[in-house]
């Protein structure tokens, strides 16, 4: 599912879900992550863009990818009284306090590309998202694919530290080179998802000369800077 067509969707169950008002009248609060990659400026352009298109007033706010100011981002948008929530959550855990004040409210919470750890399913709408654990077995699968029985050894450039995408990606990849003897970690650290963070780290995996042979990362994002290692590094897709 494409980006436009996911935030479509999620502004279509905010307004369909929320109140009996119309579009025209509808305000959603949208808490964001950040704007920490071409991935998610777009996401927030087209965000804003289908709101326009439907005459929702949309409350933005950038988290600069911290949890503490999404929380308070949301509880001023219960306060504002808004007709529906969109968030994008920075990490999967921490939010049941805050989203059980904005369902006491009565204002439903849509989940957008990142999923929350709760025990309370109720606390949310519904959430908009990929397989992400699909994803990472893709890559790994790959992987296995490419080097077949040969000796590989694998650095691994994850996402943001306690975050869905990091989590269920990292999952899938493990799953698809479970059993394969021949295929071992040897490093694995967070490049945040963002490209600076990620150089900075797979610069750290390089600069020793260790011995891997593959890179695997859980967004393409963290490795588009205009440079190549010193050796080769199979991508994934």
């Amino acid at each position: 599912m494409t980006i436009r067509r996911s935030l479509a969707a999620a502004l279509t169950l905010a307004t369909v879900l929320a109140s009996p008002v119309l579009a025209a009248d509808m305000v959603v609060g949208f808490s964001q992550v950040g704007s920490e990659s071409g991935w998610r400026a777009a996401e927030t352009a087209v965000t804003k863009q289908e709101a326009q298109k439907r005459g929702i007033d949309l409350k933005f706010a950038d988290a600069q990818q911290k949890q503490e100011n999404q929380i308070k981002a949301i509880r001023s948008f219960v306060a504002q009284g808004v007709d529906a929530i969109l968030l994008a959550p920075v990490v999967a855990t921490g939010w049941d306090e805050v989203l059980g004040e904005a369902k006491e409210a009565k204002i439903p919470v849509v989940l957008l590309d990142r999923n929350i750890d709760t025990k309370d399913p109720s606390l949310y709408l519904t959430a908009v998202t990929s397989d992400q654990v699909h994803e990472g077995k893709v890559a790994g699968e790959y992987l296995v694919k490419q080097v077949g029985a040969k000796p590989c050894k694998v650095v691994e450039l994850q996402g943001t530290t306690g975050s869905s995408p990091a989590i269920a990606r990292k999952k899938g990849f493990e799953e698809a080179i479970a059993g394969k003897s021949n295929i071992t970690l040897a490093r694995s650290q967070t490049g945040d998802f963002t490209p600076t963070k990620g150089k900075e780290v797979m610069e750290s995996f390089i600069m020793p000369r260790t011995a891997a042979r593959t890179s695997a990362r859980s967004t393409p994002t963290m490795t588009t800077w205009p440079w190549a290692p010193s050796r080769p590094s199979r991508k994934p897709a």
